[in-house]
């Protein structure tokens, strides 16, 4: 089993042939690759990331099928169901760590950024409950100069976004909470850049 330390850089490495086109992860496999896969899996990752279609985990991180156990949501947010599918792979599977991916130009940052600035005018009561989970993240933004430049306020938005969900999975949880008191377990926050590819690594 990889350590936190190991899982980490074995995203990173893939990350930068991500960068530079030089992945070597097949997009095809074979009757047989996929009928031994079948009965087993043992990602050596969690990755909670966004449901932007521009930012496909295994693609980003260069990685195959069965390597990452990948959440997708809008907004990277961290809800009862994505706390309790962290649980399970972490339990399931000992991956040592959780990776909460945000992006660039995020969707559900902006719908939120939009909702807070035209209250008038909300969405609908389902995008509603993603975005009561974003609002946090920004309207402490927006008490801020921030809130005159929208391509900064967005900018420092997502990451306020991440750091609140990688928060509430390091304290929102007792099973993931007991995993990291243990030295098992490790949530970290990290953000795509759609303009580039990379991927930054935030020490929160």
């Amino acid at each position: 089993m990889l350590s936190a330390e190991e899982a980490l850089d074995r995203l990173k490495q893939g990350n930068q042939r991500f960068v530079n086109g030089e992945t070597y992860h097949p997009k095809l496999l074979t009757h047989q690759q996929r009928a031994e896969m079948a009965g087993k899996q043992s990602p050596f990752a969690i990755i909670l990331g966004c449901s932007d279609s521009r930012v496909p985990a295994e693609m980003v991180f260069d990685q195959g099928l069965g390597d990452l156990f990948v959440i997708r949501v809008a907004g990277n947010i961290v809800a009862p169901s994505q706390v309790g599918s962290v649980e399970f792979a972490a339990e399931s599977f000992s991956c040592p760590v959780v990776v909460v991916l945000g992006h660039s130009h995020c969707g559900a940052i902006h719908s939120t950024i939009e909702m807070l600035r035209n209250p008038d005018r909300p969405p609908s009561p389902n995008l509603m409950s993603i975005v009561n989970r974003v609002r946090p993240s920004v309207e402490i933004l927006m008490q801020t100069e921030l809130k005159d430049d929208l391509e900064k306020l967005s900018q420092h938005a997502v990451r306020s976004n991440v750091f609140a969900s990688v928060n509430q999975l390091r304290h929102g949880s007792a099973v993931l909470e007991n995993l990291i008191v243990q030295g098992r377990f490790t949530v970290v926050g990290a953000e795509y850049s759609l303009e580039t590819g990379e991927v930054t690594f935030y020490d929160f």
